[in-house]
């Protein structure tokens, strides 16, 4: 895409109201863009409207009107979470309109060196992580994207003298035409999303775009453990920096088993100790990954090991990622309902060396769940279930020979459900066991977002 300033008297539209679409909307207007927001959602669950409105910009909402894509329109800006089979886009892409996500027109105002990171799971974790290892460093980072604030908001903000780490997502990504991260990171690669990619071939290609336009000068870093992620290795132009949890390498970041050490090689032979894993403030090897990811990216940025492992030391963790919530009777609850696919549910339930009583369950996306089994089988002391996946999750509990099986009233609200899940969880516990959200499934068919559906989890395991 063209520089937003060049888009004034030019007809942008925006579609979805949501935090960036707002950004968005209101930064092409002040660069003088003619600027129309569409958002299907009624007028009344779309309180951003009189805000933008007031400032002259067109809004409508309820619907898709047949006449708002047409041959004049310069540019269209979407929400990343709307598909690109909704009416709108589809007329724009047979009409040769770009479509592009926000990241793309942040990027152009962008002064400050990026740091992106993406992945089907740990990206909040590390991407936190990064922030505050560059913040003790002094490098003066911004922390946006797909956490916290809208990076539409935040690029015209920062100048060279600051880094901005960014959380991607692949619906962010595959809107991204010019982006180029100074530092650019894949965590891993796992069956997911499938329902808006509808190939994984094109769920790879929308994270692989994050390093699209690196050149020599930038870096890469990728999770040498991760087939798909190795794989894409030969097409990149940037310097690889590899991370990992089971091989030596002779240049990048990886845990040393014998020693239980996180390493740096910087592939001239030089063997950097950072610190032990036994030290890190979160518990389970999946956030050793993590850190091993995020020291990467700092050590590139200029950050010292010693500066990293303080970090790391003290990091207890994000609010719904293995989130310690209490312990009561000898029996203690973790919050993890940022699972949302299977990968990220059996990670963290083999963080735990005790019996674990599971929560799971959530929306349908069409998997038959069956890579649980053997973590079920092997680890898993209890299962309720709950949402629409429920009788599928069950059912691998059966086949894992777990006989401790509850299901949640489905005729229940969302809260009540909740409440019934802790409960019969409790009720399956002794001393010395855990109880785990991990719900494996996106949170959409009873909750507005995995963040309530935590917090609905705490709130019930409190009122015990």
């Amino acid at each position: 895409m063209k520089h937003p300033r060049e888009y004034r008297g030019l007809e942008v539209i925006v579609l979805g109201l949501a935090r960036s679409g707002v950004a968005a909307a209101k930064l092409f207007h002040q660069k003088g863009a003619i600027v129309t927001v569409n958002d299907k959602k009624e007028r009344s669950a779309c309180p951003e409207a009189d805000e933008l409105e007031a400032l002259g910009i067109s809004v409508v909402c309820g619907f898709h009107p047949d006449t708002l894509v047409h041959a004049g329109v310069a540019l269209v800006v979407k929400n990343p979470g709307i598909p690109y089979s909704v009416e709108p886009i589809r007329q724009a892409l047979e009409l040769g309109i770009e479509v592009i996500t926000e990241v793309e027109v942040a990027y152009q105002f962008c002064e400050a060196p990026i740091i992106g990171i993406t992945g089907s799971n740990g990206k909040t974790t590390t991407t936190t992580l990064i922030g505050l290892m560059l913040d003790q460093a002094g490098l003066s980072p911004v922390v946006a994207g797909n956490i916290g604030r809208a990076l539409t908001e935040a690029a015209p903000e920062v100048t060279a003298d600051n880094w901005m780490v960014v959380e991607l997502s692949s619906f962010q990504l595959k809107g991204t035409t010019s982006f180029r991260p100074k530092i650019a990171m894949l965590l891993n690669l796992y069956e997911t999303h499938l329902d808006y990619h509808g190939t994984m071939d094109d769920y790879i290609a929308s994270k692989a775009k994050i390093f699209a336009n690196q050149t020599e000068a930038d870096t890469a870093i990728l999770n040498w453990d991760d087939a798909v992620c190795r794989a894409l290795i030969p097409t990149l132009r940037a310097q690889v920096l590899p991370f990992s949890m089971i091989e030596t390498l002779d240049h990048g970041v990886y845990f040393e088993s014998e020693s239980e050490m996180l390493v740096y090689a910087n592939g001239q032979g030089q063997i950097r100790p950072i610190m032990r894993a036994s030290e890190m403030g979160m518990p389970g090897s999946f956030n050793v990954e993590n850190a091993l990811a995020a020291a990467a990216a700092a050590l590139t940025a200029g950050v010292q090991p010693s500066v990293i492992a303080d970090v790391l030391r003290s990091f207890r963790g994000v609010e719904h990622r293995l989130e310690l919530v209490r312990e009561l009777e000898g029996v203690t609850f973790y919050n993890n309902s940022k699972a949302t696919n299977s990968a990220a549910a059996i990670k963290s339930i083999e963080a735990f060396d005790q019996q674990v009583v599971l929560i799971a369950g959530g929306l349908d996306r069409g998997s038959d769940y069956m890579e649980l089994l053997p973590t079920f089988r092997d680890r898993i002391k209890g299962v309720v279930t709950m949402g629409q996946t429920r009788e599928k999750i069950t059912h691998i509990a059966e086949l894992a020979g777990i006989s401790r099986l509850e299901t949640v009233d489905t005729a229940k609200d969302a809260a009540d459900a909740v409440i019934q899940a802790v409960q019969l969880a409790w009720q399956m516990c002794e001393p010395g066991d855990i109880v785990l959200l991990s719900p494996a499934c996106a949170s959409w068919d009873m909750f507005p977002s995995y963040e309530d559906r935590g917090r609905m989890f705490k709130e019930s395991v409190h009122n015990l």
